[in-house]
């Protein structure tokens, strides 16, 4: 069997596809038999649980199986036959950590080109905090710090943008008018 990732909503303690057309259950197949479309009909899932978290996220990540016919693109599939295999709740706390891990990747990046802008760190540090002890004090000391990094993020990266394009244009050789 093909094994693949997808996100669910719990909804009245139901499980259901992010579309709402589908109730799962644990081990029963669920069977499409209309025209598969991709991001339109048929049963959708990713290869691996990053991908299925880009398109959809959801409270439960289902480890899949799938058979029948498919459509298959890069990071996404949509299939006939699914049926979920495991399932694991995808919490808050979660989200925090990603953040926290994806953030971590770029600070140095960051800090190379802002060594004295310390409001991303002090947002990790927040976050931090918040995910070690989740009460409503830290949560607003991350909520706060979290804006803040968000504002820098957004000058910084503006702020590289125009100049990548400032630089493009006066390097780019252009045809003389006359």
């Amino acid at each position: 069997m093909n094994k693949r990732y997808k996100f669910l909503k719990l909804k009245n303690n139901k499980l259901e596809s992010s579309s709402g057309n589908e109730i799962w259950s644990v081990g029963k197949w669920e069977k499409f038999d209309g025209e598969l479309k991709m991001c339109e009909s048929g049963f959708h899932c990713s290869k691996d649980k990053y991908d299925a978290f880009s398109y959809v996220q959801g409270e439960i990540l289902a480890e899949v199986e799938v058979k029948g016919k498919s459509i298959k693109e890069k990071n996404k599939e949509v299939w006939s036959g699914m049926r979920l295999v495991k399932l694991w709740k995808w919490q808050k706390k979660d989200s925090v950590a990603l953040s926290i891990f994806s953030a971590e990747l770029c600070l140095n990046n960051f800090e190379k080109v802002y060594p004295d802008d310390k409001r991303p760190r002090k947002a990790i540090e927040a976050a931090k905090r918040w995910l070690k002890e989740p009460i409503e004090a830290n949560k607003f000391a991350a909520w706060s710090a979290a804006k803040s990094a968000k504002s820098a993020a957004w000058s910084a990266a503006e702020s590289a943008t125009i100049k990548k394009i400032q630089n493009w244009i006066n390097k780019r050789k252009l045809e003389k008018y006359e």
